[in-house]
């Protein structure tokens, strides 16, 4: 686990990722030697089975943080995701207080949640089963995305629940929640972005976002966001090919 992660996530350290689809260990494996500082593993777009998530964490050797987006914001993928050993989880669309509290109580051990106790990776097998009960709670990072209207109309009252340790702005699904979907610079998509970005920064909560580029990661840097999201895996594989074919046939 890279215990570090959370003290520079809280510190507002500028950390870059890239966001991992593809079912394919190798293609993480050759990624996490970028020198990414986490891996977003996308369970809720990308075709990725349990067993796959975990042989990319495997695969990325301690490199880059794991970070995992959940399929949905349900209990028996909080447990089931965190026992594959990730670094932290990332609920997706949060939309209210209520929504924070029950997963903040399904990521936590008693006495603070009511996590279910096995064995698996996370616990080294077994091997670290105390060690890992004892330092699980403060160790693991919890992210919420905000990625819905209603989830900014309830900014407020959602970063006021303690526990998590980071928002994540899902510009998306967004404007798509506000009908103009896919029109992220719409003024009124980048409006509800910035009352995000401004609640959390005003509370000393560290915020992220999606953005599928370096230009954008950059801008977003600039405007306050420590925790960026850089482009999908299979976005970078495409284009690069893309280039190189169209390189090659304009001679």
């Amino acid at each position: 686990m890279v215990i570090n992660f959370k003290q520079r996530l809280k510190q507002f350290e500028t950390l870059i990722g890239i966001v991992i689809k593809l079912p394919c260990s190798e293609t993480a494996e050759a990624l996490s030697k970028v020198e990414f500082d986490w891996f977003w593993i996308d369970m809720e777009h990308g075709a990725l089975s349990l067993e796959r998530v975990q042989l990319i964490m495997q695969a990325t050797g301690g490199r880059c943080a794991n970070l995992v987006r959940l399929p949905s914001n349900d209990s028996v993928w909080i447990n089931r995701v965190l026992d594959t050993g990730c670094d932290g989880i990332i609920l997706p669309h949060v939309k209210t207080p209520l929504d924070v509290k029950n997963a903040l109580e399904a990521c936590l051990y008693p006495p603070l949640g009511s996590r279910s106790i096995g064995t698996g990776r996370a616990q080294n097998y077994g091997m670290n089963f105390q060690e890992y009960l004892a330092t699980a709670n403060e160790n693991i990072v919890i992210i919420l995305q905000i990625e819905d209207i209603d989830a900014v109309k309830n900014i407020e009252s959602i970063i006021d629940v303690p526990g998590f340790d980071a928002i994540l702005i899902g510009p998306f699904d967004l404007s798509g929640s506000m009908g103009l979907i896919g029109q992220v610079n719409h003024p009124d998509v980048q409006k509800a972005i910035d009352s995000v970005k401004e609640a959390c920064l005003n509370k000393n909560i560290p915020v992220g976002i999606f953005t599928s580029d370096s230009k954008g990661a950059i801008s977003a840097k600039q405007a306050g966001y420590s925790l960026l999201g850089v482009g999908v895996d299979s976005t970078y594989l495409w284009k690069s090919a893309k280039q190189t074919v169209e390189e090659i046939k304009s001679i």
